[in-house]
């Protein structure tokens, strides 16, 4: 598929349920982020695939000047919502990192994006975007899920099986520090730390429950499959929680990530 046929699909998967129920499982990693980039008063600060704010809500409230961008439509109404009742001010757009139109050159003191740009399906142009609109001396803070075995990425190996074909990219190559080095080194001074967040649940079930009602990806693969096809995906998806992740009475998915952190050379 196209770069661009999937962004438009994109756009609509990553509305498709209330996305604020999984992103409250990655609190962890969003103070991570914020904790490393160290937002200072008044400052620009510019928070890609921003999903329903929680990021660029952090940042608004240690003084900085946030403009969050994403790319679906519901992402962003939900976003500008929880702003408003939070009495918060921050700017959100609609937008295309790989492209971010009306935004110039060195416009930024810091960037940020948890768990979000890694789904660009041109890396390239991603990487190209955040070196444009990062000043001298700013700051880039990134979260990326790794490929490792038991992360998200297994996830998606799980649901692979049950979709029409492979992305034309990896997400997870965003996880790999030879990567990041690739596509950031040259623009970047960077330091990547690896970490875990971990996502407790009952059992198998109450993940799936989670997931197929609440996070895009998964319950529009849901819906699309026949019913036989459906409970297939749902088998596979509990077994594996509750054959590898179970610790004593509960399931612990214990979910790698790289915080990537880097300064505009």
């Amino acid at each position: 598929m196209a770069f661009e046929a999937l962004k438009q699909r994109q756009s609509v998967i990553w509305g498709n349920g209330p996305y604020q129920r999984v992103t409250e499982t990655i609190t962890d990693v969003h103070e991570a982020v914020v904790k490393r980039l160290g937002p200072k008063k008044g400052e620009r600060w510019l928070d890609l695939a921003c999903g329903t704010g929680a990021v660029s809500e952090l940042a608004a409230r240690a003084g900085a000047d946030v403009v969050g961008v994403d790319l679906a439509p519901v992402l962003i109404e939900t976003a500008r919502a929880r702003a408003k009742e939070q009495g918060l001010k921050i700017e959100y757009q609609v937008g295309d990192c790989e492209r971010l139109e009306g935004i110039g050159d060195a416009s930024f003191d810091a960037v940020s994006s948890t768990c979000g740009i890694m789904f660009a399906p041109d890396h390239e142009a991603t990487a190209r975007e955040l070196a444009r609109v990062v000043r001298p001396g700013g700051r880039i803070g990134l979260a990326n899920w790794t490929p490792d075995a038991k992360g998200v990425a297994r996830l998606f190996r799980i649901m692979a099986p049950f979709q029409a074909g492979p992305p034309p990219s990896s997400p997870f190559d965003w996880g790999r520090k030879e990567h990041v080095h690739e596509l950031l080194g040259d623009a970047f001074e960077l330091d990547i730390e690896q970490k875990v967040s971990t996502l407790e649940t009952a059992d198998g079930e109450e993940y799936w429950q989670l997931f197929a009602t609440s996070y895009g990806p998964t319950k529009t693969l849901a819906e699309s499959l026949p019913e036989d096809r459906r409970e297939e995906l749902h088998r596979a998806w509990v077994e594996f929680f509750d054959t590898e992740c179970r610790e004593g009475d509960h399931v612990a998915h214990p979910r790698e990530y790289l915080l990537i952190a880097g300064t505009r050379r």
